[in-house]
């Protein structure tokens, strides 16, 4: 009996179905290769790891994770992300820009995601935040610094000068500075910068700038975040009033931050993985993604040095710490 064309359409509908379902079981009972390069060793970017970490374990995601840190070595991550590929990994996640343009130019086959980037696109990681253009997308970590520059005015009206140093090899550090300039003449207040090329130049900038400054402003940059404690000490002798991009820079001695948190932003890039591997979902389909929520947090140990009262209004909500 010959089948009716209807028929035939269902018959095909129901096939694909189970071939997709039985496609869908194979990836979810599969162990996966996961090449993860971290550029440098810090609180922030181990956050991030952990958290991808953790939140594929929670995804119940199988995986052979491979961890590689270059410790703030462009070259070396280069060699990392090549291996990574020769390994013929499932997925590559570049923590920090450095690593992930280097994954990004080791391959165009296989998925790569980021996270602790600020900015994907001045980077050359992806087209667009939208329309990534390729397999690489991933989280951003670009901080709310008008919220966090309005902080200074908020403890201290007469704050008028901010002193912020960056690391002059990292486009993402010029771009926060050109941002921070931009903002702070709305609120009133001189961003004085001072670039390093590498963590010894750290206590000759903080040097140039503590006289000149009422208050330091801690970016999200890799040299900074690893020179934390020196900058916040330095700050904290001088009574000047320190506000940072994120909580690692609390923990270190910065007086408080409006930020986002590097385990959530590591979690979030964690689920995108599980999307790729397990979902078959495409890189090239996936928005950059941001974190939406930011958390206040204030190092009580650097609030009583700088006899500051914990009643202010700009202290309300906050998390207190004591390191």
């Amino acid at each position: 009996m010959k089948m009716r064309v209807g028929q035939r359409l269902i018959m095909m509908v129901i096939m694909f179905l189970v071939i997709a379902g039985v496609k869908s079981n194979a990836q979810e009972g599969k162990k996966f290769k996961i090449g993860i390069s971290q550029f440098a060793e810090h609180p922030a970017l181990d956050d991030v790891r952990r958290g991808f970490e953790d939140e594929l374990k929670s995804l119940g995601v199988e995986a052979d994770i491979t961890y590689k840190n270059s410790q703030g070595d462009t070259g070396v991550a280069g060699v990392i992300a090549q291996k990574f590929v020769s390994d013929k990994s499932d997925l590559i996640f570049g923590i920090a820009t450095v690593s992930a343009q280097a994954a990004k130019q080791s391959t165009g086959r296989i998925p790569v995601l980021f996270s602790a980037v600020t900015d994907p696109v001045n980077s050359q990681l992806v087209k667009t935040m939208d329309k990534v253009g390729g397999n690489v997308t991933g989280t951003t970590d670009a901080t709310p610094m008008e919220k966090q520059l309005e902080l200074f005015k908020k403890i201290n009206p007469e704050i008028k000068r901010i002193g912020i140093i960056y690391n002059t090899s990292e486009s993402n550090s010029e771009i926060q500075v050109a941002n921070a300039k931009e903002i702070g003449a709305k609120l009133g207040l001189e961003i004085r910068a001072v670039g390093v090329n590498n963590i010894n130049d750290i206590p000759q900038a903080v040097n140039s700038l503590v006289s000149k400054v009422d208050g330091f402003y801690t970016i999200t940059d890799n040299i900074v975040a690893s020179a934390i404690n020196l900058i916040s000490m330095a700050a904290n002798e001088r009574g000047l009033v320190t506000v940072g991009a994120e909580e690692a820079h609390v923990k270190g001695g910065i007086l408080l931050t409006d930020g986002l948190s590097y385990y959530e932003l590591g979690r979030q890039t964690g689920r995108m993985a599980k999307e790729i591997l397990v979902d078959g979902k495409k890189p090239e389909d996936m928005p950059v993604e941001t974190l939406a929520n930011t958390t206040k947090v204030v190092n009580e140990k650097t609030m009583k040095k700088l006899k500051l009262n914990k009643e202010l209004p700009v202290f309300e909500g906050a998390e207190f710490i004591e390191q």
